[in-house]
């Protein structure tokens, strides 16, 4: 496949990118990692609970703060970029069991103005980043992209909504929109509620971790630099109105997870206490990702025994950045 020709230096737009996947992009975008997508960067971030300016501290970019369901924000924010990659959104499934309403305003509308602004803007690429939770939930197997969407928490339900408005965009007015669609990311700078940050941190504080049911839920994991790196990849050379998977390669149940994560710090099972399960919880997620493989060379670099290890030690060493969320979180 013949790359897209961008101009020699590109400005791309990252919407939500002083999140913790967002701004691991941005970190990557402002190094020069992905020589394709060399330029100018710039942020659109309502800066709400997940999203830090200290997550972009000393990088060479321009933030924007504003909000993707503020047509006006939104106009402004895509003017002169050639690229936009769409992070922005509400992503917590127990904050969605417990309140949808700004999931849906959010998700779905967010992800509208968004488009509608990088149509009449003239954007060349829009990538929209999607949850491979929008297929529901699967025995045995993986999902391709052509799956049926069958979304059960209202956090899946609100993703599977955008991804259809971003379709829609593309076979009604011709934008060139690609979706991804990720299993479970983790690695540093993620907020602490997240199963990863928030096992790890309790752990250090000598607290104790709270595993749903019987623990055997099983997910796919995928190191944050390694969808960043699909991201890039259908960013640059993904073709208009099509899905790519992005997977991990690793499968654990929380449970097998666990067990690794009381291990990296030196704890047992007595730091572990059963809470009932959660409302409509999917047993297992697998993706399919041999389409972003064979098409665009994706493949995941970061094993998860040395991306868990990275990760486990930037928490110890990080405690001025999480100590503060978690005692915000607390009152």
């Amino acid at each position: 496949m013949v790359p897209r020709r961008y101009p020699r230096r590109v400005r791309v737009l990252v919407t939500g990118g002083a999140g913790f996947i967002g701004s691991a992009f941005v970190r990557s975008l402002a190094a020069g990692v992905y020589p394709g997508l060399s330029g100018e960067v710039r942020v659109l971030d309502l800066l709400t609970y997940a999203g830090r300016r200290e997550n972009l501290a000393g990088l060479d970019v321009e933030l924007r703060v504003g909000d993707v369901r503020d047509p006006a924000a939104a106009a402004r924010a895509v003017e002169g970029c050639e690229v936009v990659v769409h992070f922005a959104a509400e992503s917590h499934v127990d904050r969605s069991i417990a309140g949808a309403a700004d999931f849906v305003s959010t998700n779905v509308v967010g992800t509208q103005v968004m488009l509608q602004a990088a149509l009449d803007g003239g954007v060349r690429k829009f990538v929209h980043v999607s949850t491979d939770e929008v297929y529901g939930s699967i025995e045995s197997g993986s999902w391709s992209e052509e799956h049926v969407l069958e979304p059960n928490s209202p956090y899946s339900a609100s993703k599977a909504g955008s991804d259809l408005l971003a379709r829609s965009y593309f076979r009604t007015h011709g934008l060139d929109v690609s979706v991804t669609r990720c299993s479970n990311n983790y690695g540093s700078h993620q907020f602490p509620e997240k199963v990863i940050p928030l096992f790890v941190t309790n752990l250090l504080d000598g607290r104790k971790v709270p595993l749903y049911g019987d623990g055997l839920n099983v997910r796919d994991w995928l190191h944050v630099s390694d969808h960043c790196a699909g991201i890039a990849a259908v960013a640059e050379r993904g073709r208009a109105g099509e899905v790519y998977n992005i997977g991990g390669g690793t499968e654990l149940t929380n449970r097998a997870l666990t067990e690794k994560l009381l291990d990296a710090v030196g704890a047992d099972w007595s730091s572990v206490e059963p809470v009932a399960d959660r409302l409509g919880h999917d047993r297992r997620y697998s993706v399919d990702w041999s389409k972003i493989r064979d098409e665009l060379g994706y493949e995941p670099r970061v094993s998860f025994e040395a991306g868990l290890a990275d990760t486990v030690a930037w928490y110890q060493e990080s405690r001025a950045w999480w100590e503060p969320l978690k005692a915000g979180a607390a009152r």
